[in-house]
């Protein structure tokens, strides 16, 4: 057929015949796109406040975005991003509204579970990736609200992996993933995915001066999703293993001791694993009334302890029942306490 016979033929097609073949990176992330969506959610944090007339009124103070973890209406998000609210909407792909209520938070790592009791046909679970293998240069896919428009998605690769990254909750994250797919206000909670549409990790944070994308954003990874949700959803509280202590803040360390590293023992649990082991905490002298500090702790088995999140991410790596030696400064002196990690929530 002559060119320009052609060119008339194809003309005279419809739209959609003549619509350019797709590469197959693109038909990846648009099937991608297609089925993760509808496993994530619009998040509304609305607080309860009172007017001069002392009326109460509904009023929303942020969003953000989050996941279906199962049927039963579980909900995964940030916890800055139920921070401070007194209800919380959540909003579907095909815009269904529901009410929510908090399950369970865990600050130190920026997860939240919400709940819905309706609509529970409609509730789609996210698949599950695995953080542990992932490859810089990988592929990811944002799926969020950034700035309140649903459903936006951008893409781009795992720029690093095992990044530390100081969360809401005081504490550092530790091993955070790296992507410079577009993250945004509103982005917070939602998914990033690998090329197989699987959780790899939580949208958290980005870094930026201005306050928007600037091609570094950070997401919790699922692995430590997958350990902390089901027992905020069990418990309403994640397990801790600890010893039995209760320590000083690094504020109060400092007006004490001054720049000192360990973790100060503040009191030691009776009847703990720490008090059976011999660890004191801070007396007063009755004589002279002065403080006396006990304990200093400068490490869990060879790892250094030098302030509360060292200790807090040093225990994070074990598990209720694991035992373990704690070592302590006292005195001046270097003490060894072997003890075996409790339950302390």
């Amino acid at each position: 057929m002559k060119p320009l016979v052609l060119a008339a033929a194809i003309a005279m097609l419809p739209a959609a015949r003549v619509r350019a073949a797709l590469l197959p990176e693109e038909e990846n992330t648009i099937g991608v796109f297609k089925n993760a969506s509808e496993s994530v959610v619009f998040v509304t944090n609305i607080a309860i406040v009172q007017d001069v007339f002392m009326d109460e009124y509904a009023r929303p103070q942020g969003a953000g975005s989050g996941f279906i973890w199962d049927k039963e209406g579980h909900i995964v998000t940030n916890f800055h991003v139920v921070n401070g609210g007194n209800a919380f909407l959540v909003t579907l792909k095909d815009h269904t509204e529901l009410e929510a209520v908090v399950v369970g938070v865990e600050p130190r790592k920026d997860i939240a579970v919400l709940k819905v009791t309706k609509a529970l046909d409609k509730m789609k679970p996210i698949q599950l990736g695995h953080s542990e293998t992932l490859q810089v240069g990988q592929k990811t896919l944002a799926i969020g609200n950034p700035f309140g428009l649903d459903n936006t998605l951008t893409t781009g690769i795992v720029s690093a992996i095992g990044r530390q990254v100081e969360g809401i909750g005081g504490v550092t994250i530790h091993d955070m993933v790296q992507t410079d797919a577009a993250i945004n206000p509103g982005n917070s909670g939602g998914p990033l995915l690998d090329s197989e549409g699987r959780l790899i990790g939580m949208n958290t944070m980005i870094y930026s001066q201005s306050g928007s994308n600037a091609g570094v954003g950070f997401a919790v990874p699922v692995s430590s999703i997958r350990k902390i949700v089901p027992q905020l959803i069990k418990y309403g509280k994640t397990i801790q293993p600890g010893m039995g202590v209760t320590i000083l803040t690094e504020p109060q360390k400092a007006q004490l001791l001054g720049t000192v590293e360990g973790v100060v023992v503040r009191a030691v649990t009776h009847d703990s694993p720490a008090d059976h082991a011999g660890l004191e905490g801070i007396m007063r002298d009755r004589r002279t009334g002065r403080l006396q500090i006990g304990d200093i702790i400068v490490g869990i088995d060879d790892k250094k302890v030098k302030d509360y999140d060292d200790l807090y991410n040093t225990l994070d790596n074990y598990k209720v029942g694991d035992k373990v030696v704690v070592r302590t400064l006292r005195d001046g002196k270097k003490r060894s306490y072997p003890l075996e990690l409790v339950n302390v929530f």
